[in-house]
């Protein structure tokens, strides 16, 4: 046998997500390589670690008690890592976050000064949508989620990060005469996925103005709703957080809308009564402390849309 630790740490993520690209994407590689990776750790053993079925990957009885093993194999190794760093004074340890796919453009600025601070604490960030979000961490499958919406059947504990609004935004040539709720009918309409954030707080505004929209189209990820706005293929509803650049250079407008924009706050939330590890407690401090100076630095931009 000659597999690696970052073989089952690949593998791990796999077996998670049970997709070769969404483990690609939470272990920041390339879709290529997680493959590669995974057919140098299948090569060390006879029996099939996955399969695939009607187009879907499976992991097989074999891959799973393959996972358990590398999961004990890996805590081990990471325990050992941080109790060398704890003898030296200095905090260890695994951050797992899950981040919902806006939380893109806020999460990385509550976390680089910490991580620049603490060089002994891994950083585990996934990014998805808020349904996958909560299943995560009502499996208590990670330490933290950045969510904008809170869970109402779950108790968690929180840390306020800061403010979120949106907006109705319009390519380059968008009319922004100011528009009564009802207009929106009028609009080609784009929608972010089902178990998206954005989408259910968007689908809660035409609920309780009475629109029905008959034209709309539905993306996966905010990144493909703004770039088909941006080409005018029509409207949407979208969060400030992530189209300021795009605002700045006029590529994108806002459209005044009555009722908009919609007010919620990000959030750091955790499972009540969770057993803070070292590298989430230090983490925790952090935030309390710094998160002013953090939005201070890198979201003063916001404020001048506040009146839009």
């Amino acid at each position: 046998m000659n597999y690696t630790l970052h073989q089952l740490r690949i593998f791990l993520a796999i077996v998670r997500t049970e997709s070769i690209t969404k483990a690609a994407e939470v272990m920041h590689l390339t879709q290529p390589a997680v493959s590669i990776q995974l057919k140098n750790l299948q090569e060390q053993f006879d029996l099939p670690l996955t399969e695939v079925v009607s187009r879907k990957l499976h992991i097989t009885p074999f891959g799973h008690e393959l996972a358990l093993a590398a999961k004990r194999i890996i805590a081990e190794v990471d325990g050992i890592n941080e109790r060398m760093l704890a003898f030296k004074g200095e905090l260890s340890g695994t951050l797992r976050i899950s981040s919902v796919s806006t939380g893109k453009y806020v999460m990385p600025y509550f976390l680089t000064d910490f991580l620049k601070q603490h060089s002994g604490v891994e950083l585990q960030l996934d990014v998805t949508n808020k349904t996958q979000v909560l299943e995560q961490l009502e499996q208590n499958a990670i330490d933290f989620a950045l969510v904008s919406i809170l869970p109402e059947k779950m108790g968690i504990d929180r840390i306020p990060l800061m403010g979120n609004r949106l907006y109705l935004v319009g390519g380059a040539d968008a009319d922004e005469t100011g528009l009564l709720p009802k207009d929106l009918e009028k609009l080609p309409f784009i929608m972010r996925e089902k178990g998206s954030g954005t989408r259910h707080v968007t689908e809660g505004f035409l609920k309780a103005h009475g629109v029905t929209l008959d034209h709309k189209m539905e993306l996966t990820s905010n990144e493909a709703v703004k770039q088909a706005v941006m080409a005018g293929l029509g409207y949407s509803i979208m969060p400030l957080i992530g189209i300021g650049r795009e605002l700045q250079r006029g590529a994108l407008r806002i459209i005044p809308v009555q009722g908009l924009p919609l007010a919620s706050e990000w959030n750091l939330i955790w499972l009540r009564g969770k057993a803070f590890t070292p590298a989430m407690k230090g983490y925790a401090d952090f935030l309390t402390a710094e998160r002013e100076r953090l939005i201070e630095r890198n979201f003063s931009w916001y404020e001048q849309y506040r009146q839009a």
